[in-house]
């Protein structure tokens, strides 16, 4: 989107105020300036014409580069510069241009000569709309300035027909509760209007209103193709930036719009971070709960094969039953997954859980006393944590809470399997944890969770954050079960410990 415009040093018309709006209607906004103006919420001082030659090197330097796909033309002081831009749109003939044809600003001040306003009719040729104010209708129109919205319709009609240009004729000016808008074209002779019925926002935040609806209306046209749809898209975007003008108190005269007060609102200024920001973050920020594990005497036992194997099958029994709620958890992520990847990944896990839980039983967990062992308030605690989570059924927060079972397991169990020798006692459950399957599954758990967080709004990545630091806790918890008593026939932690 290329804008050819004068300047606004308080940033709220002309070129500045134009750029804003192309980005906040989603375009990727380009300048060349005509008029250096000084200007400030109040009015205009005095304005600059650079050289034309200057103009038209700027004007090429873009063209010559970059494919332009829409331009917005507001501010032209001069014959020259006039002409100059009517020579370059003959030679370039951008696909779309919308004219503004700044005559009158806000505070009611003319912006143009004499000699710029009649050249400036002669540009109309080559415009696919032109979006005068009722000031500036009237001066087109060379009729007195109309007072009634079926006055303007007239003049915006007479311009059409007599100039072959779509208008934008716009009530602004008009006294009254309601604001309309009309699309005004004549087509064989006859003239059509759509119209946009609106309503006033009593606010001294005008200033630049006309270079911002129509910035964002020839980029909106530029990806539409659609002048009804466009014209009424940003009938709304400016609409709301106009209510929310005043939050920005710039000026002690007629203030700006806010035209990125939508944007602000609905998407925050906060970075998104990237996955493997997330992923740095998060491992980072549980570095003291991985730390205690390690400091345990069950983990370190664990590793070097001197924990009491009652222990040790007490801790199974636990994880048995863990793993077939576990299981169901997985189930439910399957079927809240957005995308079939997801769901085949999460299905899968599942049957892995319900599979390790019956091996469990199968090699370790032989004797009566342990297949008929109740959960213990630790392992309770983290399943209803995650039975909870997923009862709440956003699938962001409940992945991020499954995540931890993947992580800081492979964590740990890799390094304890680095540490074990064939003759370790408990070799066999740790080669399942260092296993490459499980490694994979678990890298792919963590790149699901968090491509899934650096894409959510940070009201969800917070949430999927607290979500995971929670079952991290409860990991800790799990491991630090069997230290409470190594000689009780049950093992847990009280609810105070958990």
């Amino acid at each position: 989107m290329l804008s050819i415009a004068g300047t606004d040093p308080t940033g709220g018309a002309g070129i500045q105020a134009d750029l804003k709006s192309i980005a906040a209607n989603g375009g990727y906004g380009m300048a060349v300036v005509t008029a250096l103006v000084a200007q400030n919420t109040h009015g205009v001082r005095s304005v600059h014409v650079p050289p034309v030659a200057f103009l038209a090197e700027q004007l090429d330097a873009v063209s010559d580069d970059v494919e332009i796909d829409a331009v917005k033309i507001g501010m032209l002081a001069t014959v020259d510069v006039i002409e100059t831009v009517t020579g370059w749109l003959d030679r370039v003939r951008p696909p779309v241009v919308v004219l503004d044809p700044v005559m009158v600003a806000t505070s009611g001040d003319r912006l143009l000569d004499a000699d710029a306003e009649h050249a400036l009719r002669r540009l109309f040729s080559h415009a696919d709309l032109v979006t005068p104010n009722i000031p500036e209708l009237a001066i087109l129109a060379d009729t007195p300035v109309a007072v009634t919205w079926d006055e303007v319709l007239a003049q915006a009609g007479e311009v059409a027909r007599n100039r072959g240009v779509r208008v934008l004729a716009k009530g602004g000016h008009l006294p009254g509760a309601h604001l309309p808008d009309a699309l005004v074209e004549a087509v064989d002779g006859t003239v059509a209007v759509t119209e946009f019925p609106g309503v006033r926002v009593e606010t001294r935040n005008t200033h630049g209103t006309g270079c911002s609806l129509s910035s964002a209306l020839a980029t909106r046209i530029a990806v539409s193709g659609d002048w009804v749809a466009a014209t009424q898209e940003s009938k709304q975007w400016l609409t709301e930036s106009i209510r929310h003008g005043a939050e920005l108190a710039v000026g002690t005269g007629h203030g700006p719009v806010n035209h990125f007060a939508g944007l602000w609102a609905r998407g925050g200024t906060t970075t998104a971070p990237t996955p493997a920001e997330v992923e740095a973050e998060w491992w980072a920020n549980i570095a003291g709960i991985r730390a205690d594990i390690d400091t345990l005497s069950f983990v370190r036992g664990l590793g070097e094969g001197t924990l009491d194997r009652g222990v040790f099958l007490r801790y199974l029994a636990q994880d048995a039953l863990y793993l077939r709620d576990y299981a169901r958890v997985l189930a439910h992520a399957s079927r809240l997954a957005p995308t079939s990847a997801e769901q085949a990944f999460w299905a899968g896990c599942a049957e892995g859980s319900i599979t390790g839980e019956r091996q469990l039983h199968e090699s370790w967990l032989t004797e009566p006393a342990l297949r008929t062992t109740e959960p213990d308030p630790v392992t309770t605690a983290y399943l209803n944590h995650l039975l909870a989570t997923a009862a709440r059924g956003d699938y962001r927060v409940l992945v991020a809470a499954l995540l931890p079972c993947f992580w800081i397991y492979q964590d740990v169990g890799e390094r304890l399997q680095r540490l074990s020798h064939p003759e370790h006692p408990y070799r066999s459950w740790l080669d399942t944890y260092a296993d490459p399957a499980f490694a994979a599954s678990t890298r792919t758990a963590i790149d699901t969770v968090t491509r899934r967080a650096a894409a959510s709004d940070a009201t969800t990545r917070s949430a999927m954050w607290n979500a995971f630091r929670l079952s991290s806790e409860h990991e800790h918890h799990f491991f630090a079960a069997p230290d409470v008593d190594e000689g009780a026939a049950v093992t847990g932690r009280s609810p105070d410990h958990i």
